[in-house]
């Protein structure tokens, strides 16, 4: 049996490496997915599961940094919730698998209403992956997890990947500390 310390630093490691490896993997769509937040209007956030808790994070960093942004719960959102999506809006669609069957409805709500989807996957090749505009690599070799099932590694990559976004978005609409403490 591994030490708690030793479980500690092997998770972070892990995490960081992975964190890592996504940023060497940032190219030209992730600069389009900055475009599409900037040119749109509110951000729609959506996952499932761990990835849900990650959205709510993205969309909170994002609504403080000068984007409006809300979370989407997929299942609510078949239920009277897509009245938050207007003709401008922009999503952010979260799935280590990309093959979530909770998100389907929510996607092919999207895309009826052709709103422009970013995707933070796991598979760019998954159901969402081929079915956003664009789709960030959020793919990690393995889970902290010694089990390789817990969301660890992939989570802390996701909200890694919302994060850059969100930074690089408000580099971009020139948002000051000013702004930040008058929200």
């Amino acid at each position: 049996m591994t030490s708690a310390l030793d479980a500690g630093r092997r998770t972070m490691r892990l995490e960081a490496e992975s964190v890592a490896a996504a940023a060497a993997r940032l190219d030209a769509r992730f600069e389009r997915a900055v475009e599409l937040l900037a040119s749109g209007g509110r951000v729609i956030v959506s996952g499932i599961g761990k990835s849900g808790v990650i959205a709510q994070k993205i969309a909170a960093t994002l609504t403080s940094t000068g984007t409006a942004a809300t979370y989407l719960h997929p299942i609510e959102s078949l239920h009277g919730d897509l009245g938050l999506v207007d003709a401008d809006s922009v999503a952010i669609v979260l799935s280590k698998s990309g093959e979530t069957e909770e998100l389907v409805g929510l996607l092919a709500e999207l895309a009826r209403r052709a709103v422009p989807l970013i995707a933070i996957v796991g598979a760019v090749d998954s159901t969402l992956g081929r079915a956003a505009t664009v789709a960030l690599d959020g793919a990690v070799a393995e889970e902290a997890c010694p089990h390789d099932l817990a969301p660890t590694t992939s989570t802390t990559v996701a909200l890694a990947l919302g994060d850059a976004l969100a930074v690089a978005l408000l580099e971009r609409k020139g948002f000051r500390r000013e702004d930040f403490a008058a929200l």
